[in-house]
């Protein structure tokens, strides 16, 4: 026979429910829907304010892989990833180890480093556009160059990237502090008796033990360097003469959906991105099993 549930019994469920249906509320609005809004309107050619989509098929999906647009825009991403992302890891890993040490100040640059992660993204826009100004920036003055850094197309892409380091190097270094902390001190007084150097202890038991957060970094860094935008649109101008080189997929999403109101195409554009992010994502989940060690 089924039990019958007490009064206290029901009051838990109730207050239970209570409390997960704002979240789940908030899933269904703010991402369920959206997504599949962003599935179905792939298919569509949509009209103004989003009424009146007309269903046409693969056709936005054959038009965005059949311009170049959309493959150069691809590998722009990915050559903003492959900036941002090893470096952003080995800058932050190897500050993460220094900070991580009961030195005088490590509280005051823990701070400083951590700083890019809550200044807004359009004052950093502001403040890295002037560094790199053509005729009054700071670094053509500190080098007695007049290096065009933002708007010339063989080296735009690189100047973004660095701001892209710049910004996230704050938050992998508290990840990795966070990480260093659970690894036990035995293990390097230990290695300390044999003679390991500290260069060893670090290869030998900092970068094996640290490979769950190294890993969670770089796979959660990949997805968002490839869903870049903020930083490119900000920095780069639409009259800027680098900007086919420079501009993400999603810079060209955010082009064809808002600027020019053909959310259809847009729509697929995303979709091609995600399939593109799921297909990276199996690959280093298939690499974790080899490289990552759990103590």
């Amino acid at each position: 026979m089924k039990k019958q549930m007490t009064v206290a019994e029901k009051n838990v469920m109730k207050w239970g429910w209570a409390f997960i249906t704002p979240t789940m509320l908030g899933l269904i609005i703010l991402n369920f829907y959206p997504v599949i809004q962003t599935v179905y309107q792939s298919f569509c050619k949509t009209g103004d304010f989003g009424k009146g989509n007309v269903f046409v098929g693969l056709a936005n999906y054959v038009k965005a892989c059949g311009t170049p647009e959309t493959w150069q825009s691809l590998i722009n991403t990915i050559k903003y990833a492959i900036i941002e992302v090893p470096l952003g890891v080995c800058i932050a890993l190897v500050l993460a180890v220094f900070l991580n040490k009961k030195l005088a100040g490590t509280s005051v640059y823990r701070t400083i480093f951590f700083l890019p992660m809550v200044c807004a993204p359009a004052a950093v826009a502001m403040v890295w556009k002037w560094l790199y100004n053509q005729q009054f920036g700071l670094f053509n003055n500190i080098l007695h160059k007049n290096v065009a850094w933002i708007s010339d197309p063989k080296i735009a892409w690189i100047a973004v990237g660095v701001i892209g380091v710049w910004s996230i190097i704050g938050y992998n270094m508290v990840l990795f502090i966070s990480g260093l902390q659970e690894i036990p001190g035995d293990y390097y007084e230990a290695a300390e008796i044999d003679g390991a150097t500290g260069i060893r202890q670090f290869f030998a038991i900092t970068v094996p033990l640290l490979s769950p957060t190294t890993f969670f970094i770089v796979q959660t860094r990949v997805i968002g360097a490839l869903t870049i935008f903020d930083l490119m649109f900000m920095v780069m101008d639409k009259t800027n003469a680098a900007l086919p080189n420079v501009q993400s997929i999603v810079y060209v999403f955010y082009k064809y959906s808002f600027d020019q109101g053909n959310k259809g195409y847009g729509a697929a554009l995303v979709m091609i991105l995600v399939a593109f992010i799921m297909v990276v994502t199996v690959i280093m989940q298939a690499c974790e099993k080899k490289f990552v060690f759990y103590n």
